[in-house]
C-alpha cells in the first residue's frame, strides 16, 4: 500500500491528476487493483464509481491482472485478412492460454484489438506497446523466445 500512497503523494492527491495516478498504478502492477482504487478514491475524495468509470472507459487500463509482457494482436480488417487469427491461434498454443488470459507464471497475457491504425504493417502485433510489423508465426516464436530468456542483473557500481 505504500507504493500507492507514494504515487498519490507525487500528484498531491489532486483530482485533476487522477488519470496520471491510475497510469502509474497500472504501470507498477500491470492492472488496477481494487485496493488501489479504493485508496485513490479515499485520498482524492472522489467516488469509487467515478474511478471505475475512468478505468473502464480507457482501454489502456485493466481491472484484471495482466502479465509482465502484454501482447496485443490486431484483428482489424487488414490484419485479419493477412493472418491475424493465425497469430492468435499460435499464441494460444505457444503460451498455453486463451485470448484474455495470463500465463500461470504471470509473464505473459494477450488480447486482441480491433485496429491500431497501421494497416500497411499488417499483420501487426504489439508487445509492451512496441510494434512488430508484418508478423509471422515464426517471427512471433522468436520474439517470445527472447522475452522468455532471463534478463541479466544490473551491474552494481
Amino acid at each position: 500500500m505504500r507504493e500507492i500512497e507514494a504515487i498519490i503523494e507525487r500528484y498531491g492527491a489532486q483530482r485533476r491528476h487522477v488519470i496520471s495516478m491510475l497510469q502509474d498504478i497500472q504501470a507498477r502492477f500491470h492492472y488496477l487493483p481494487k485496493d488501489a482504487l479504493m485508496e485513490v478514491a479515499a485520498r482524492v475524495r472522489i467516488p469509487l464509481i467515478d474511478l471505475y468509470s475512468i478505468a473502464t472507459f480507457y482501454n489502456c487500463f485493466s481491472l484484471l491482472p495482466r502479465g509482465e509482457h502484454v501482447i496485443k494482436v490486431c484483428l482489424g480488417t487488414a490484419c485479419h485478412l493477412k493472418g491475424g487469427t493465425r497469430l492468435v491461434e499460435a499464441l494460444e498454443r505457444e503460451l498455453g492460454v486463451r485470448e484474455g488470459e495470463m500465463t500461470p507464471d504471470g509473464r505473459f497475457s494477450f488480447e486482441t484489438v480491433r485496429c491500431v491504425g497501421a494497416c500497411a504493417l499488417a499483420p501487426l502485433v504489439l508487445i509492451d506497446e512496441r510494434y512488430y510489423p508484418k508478423m509471422t508465426q515464426r517471427k512471433l516464436t522468436q520474439v517470445l523466445a527472447r522475452l522468455r530468456r532471463p534478463q541479466p542483473a544490473a551491474e552494481a557500481g
